[in-house]
């Protein structure tokens, strides 16, 4: 078990470095050795965890997926402003989370595949409207597939907005503003006035999600024995 949380602080560390210098200098302009010297760690120490630039690159878009579990609504379509307002806070905070989107959108990064994470947040938006649907939650006109297209579009370029006006410091309030005029087209009437779109929301999952990552980290160093 120590070992295990060792090697998953490494990991992290790595891909913290790897996206720090991802941000700063672009995929392209990024060598390996930048990395190494940002993360600390040597060169094997890297290799164990990514073969190659690449493959550190795609570690660090596959971390705009979600993976803490939060509290599951009673309504399936909170869920979809929940991930968003969640994906808002992290983008906020969490360095890796901003080099992953700022990598998704690099024309330059031509030797990675920049359609899957965008793929992989239609395919998770998708899955909650098909549930929310056959809840009835959603009116019958809905197509799930365009739906989820166009949130995670429209999300995508509120945030760079955001970003290039005032450093998302707006960001929820703007993904709220987003959501309010989103869900009249795909929710039933009488469930919007139940929905909590307000950027006070992003701020309390926010906070669930920190205490969630908190506990994680301080199960992992009660794992690592004392020197």
């Amino acid at each position: 078990m120590a070992q295990q949380a060792r090697a998953i602080r490494t990991r992290r560390a790595i891909l913290n470095s790897a996206a720090t210098v991802f941000a700063e200098r672009g995929y392209e302009r990024t060598t390996i050795g930048e990395i190494l010297v940002r993360a600390g760690v040597t060169k094997g120490a890297l290799y164990f965890h990514f073969a190659s630039k690449e493959d550190l690159a795609l570690g660090v878009l596959d971390a705009q997926m979600l993976d803490v579990p939060l509290t599951p609504p009673a309504i399936k379509i909170q869920e979809l402003a929940d991930q968003a307002f969640l994906l808002t806070h992290r983008l906020q905070r969490d360095p890796v989370v901003r080099a992953s989107v700022a990598l998704a959108l690099d024309s330059g990064a031509t030797s990675i595949d920049r359609v899957a994470p965008f793929q992989a947040w239609i395919d998770h938006l998708s899955d909650i409207l098909t549930v929310a649907k056959a809840r009835g939650e959603l009116l019958v006109h809905v197509n799930v597939t365009d739906s989820a297209t166009l949130f995670s579009g429209a999300f995508s370029g509120v945030q760079a907005m955001s970003q290039v006006m005032c450093d998302r410091q707006d960001l929820a309030h703007r993904v709220s503003v987003l959501l309010q005029h989103y869900m009249p087209s795909v929710c039933t009437p009488a469930l919007l006035t139940s929905l909590e779109l307000t950027a006070e929301r992003a701020v309390t999952l926010g906070a669930e999600y920190d205490a969630i990552l908190l506990r994680r980290e301080q199960d992992q160093l009660a794992d690592t024995p004392r020197q």
